[in-house]
């Protein structure tokens, strides 16, 4: 297969973009891009999406299956927000058929706006985490995804003893690891340490250990949390180190938020090769604060960005980027626009630990690809366009691995 039109391919090392004016991009049957080349003058393929650039799929590296249904519920700051609105609809996912109805849709959503790859927190509840796997393996989507650990400090309806949550993952493990050649893992993810005990936490990263899982936490979203964290771990030094204290100190661990860490704790995150989540968009729908986007990747952090959806209001990646650079504003400590599309599709799988497979449009990489309409113009103005022009940019087509799993057929000779 040959797709053809304007490409921008984020370059593998550094956070910058090659802008293809008009490149012929081949794929195996397999899925494997071959080569990636100027479209000679006599060429007869035709423009695949007449007005569309093309790029790697999105990366979404922190989102909500079970929050789908109150995106934009607006009932407080985090700890409030979760009380009130979150655990009275993650308990509704004790249903499978509840949890069946909205897994399909939360994949067809993604897709449509042109992610291809994320890192999923389900429910507490094994039969709604086997849900979200089905879903996703007839979607054709790429997901880290698992059950959300929590034995604590939340209703019986969202909690999981620990000993349970350790026989349901391996089970999780046994059915869904390495699915398809990779293109599904399953992910260890005690949701915070306040909803956790310190058993569960141990247990957990052992777990996560003993099979080589990427671990998905949150860390440092908001005061308050932070506060009382401090109160339930004294015998740690901070909030990093009840997770470094319970055996989470690798490359594996993705944190998401990581808003209010003092510079020891950013330290430790970079020395442990700790990568982030960002999520811009939610920390200012609940009133968290702006992570220093700046400091994290000038530090040489692995940042990639997050919806979390359902207190992030968008599956759009580009639209994340743009609250990204908001926030980043609002600190004073400017990200390029560049910089964050950039964020949005390498730096993503690199948070993930795809960075072989997925991120770039290059020899050697799954074709994991969209298609998104924008103006013509330089490559700095269809990059402003497609972060800051929340009513245009149309996803065209999304391909995983070479199989496009939403939108318009390409056009053929």
């Amino acid at each position: 297969m040959a797709l053809r039109g304007r490409v921008l391919a984020p370059d593998p090392h550094a956070r910058k973009l090659i802008d293809w004016p008009d490149a012929l991009i081949r794929i195996t049957a397999a899925g494997t891009i071959t080569t990636i080349e100027p479209t000679p003058a006599d060429c007869t393929i035709p423009q695949s999406w007449p007005g569309a650039v093309i790029l790697p799929g999105f990366v979404d590296t922190h989102l909500h299956f079970p929050q789908l249904r109150i995106l934009g519920s607006a009932t407080g700051p985090l700890l409030e927000w979760l009380t009130t609105t979150v655990f009275p609809e993650e308990a509704r996912f004790r249903d499978n058929g509840y949890a069946e109805s909205i897994a399909d849709t939360i994949c067809q959503r993604m897709a449509s706006f042109g992610t291809t790859t994320a890192a999923i927190y389900s429910s507490a509840h094994p039969g709604a985490t086997e849900a979200l796997f089905g879903a996703l393996e007839r979607s054709g989507l790429r997901a880290y995804a698992g059950l959300t650990l929590m034995d604590r400090n939340a209703p019986p309806a969202v909690t999981l003893d620990a000993a349970t949550a350790l026989t349901e993952l391996a089970a999780l493990v046994d059915r869904w690891h390495a699915r398809d050649d990779g293109r599904l893992h399953v992910s260890v993810i005690p949701r915070f340490a306040l909803s956790c005990s310190p058993n569960l936490l141990a247990a957990a990263a052992s777990f996560a250990r003993r099979h080589a899982l990427l671990v998905q936490t949150h860390l440092s979203e908001n005061l308050e949390e932070v506060r009382q964290t401090a109160a339930a771990f004294p015998e740690s030094q901070d909030y990093l180190g009840v997770y470094e204290d319970h055996g989470y100190t690798d490359a594996r661990t993705l944190l998401a938020h990581c808003i209010h860490l003092s510079d020891q704790e950013w330290a430790r995150v970079r020395d442990r090769d700790m990568a982030v989540a960002h999520c811009p968009d939610s920390n200012f729908f609940l009133g968290s604060g702006c992570m220093p986007l700046r400091r994290a990747i000038d530090a040489g952090i692995r940042v990639g960005l997050g919806s979390d959806v359902g207190a992030g209001r968008t599956f759009s990646m580009p639209r994340v980027a743009a609250a990204a650079y908001d926030a980043a504003q609002v600190r004073g400590e400017p990200v390029s626009p560049t910089e964050l599309l950039w964020l949005a599709t390498r730096g993503g799988s690199l948070a993930l630990s795809q960075e072989d497979r997925v991120g770039c449009i290059a020899p050697g990489f799954d074709a994991d690809l969209v298609a998104v309409d924008v103006p013509r113009g330089t490559t700095h103005e269809v990059t402003d366009a497609l972060l800051f022009r929340h009513d245009a940019g149309r996803v065209r087509a999304t391909f995983v691995r070479g199989r496009q799993v939403h939108g318009e057929r390409p056009q053929r000779g």
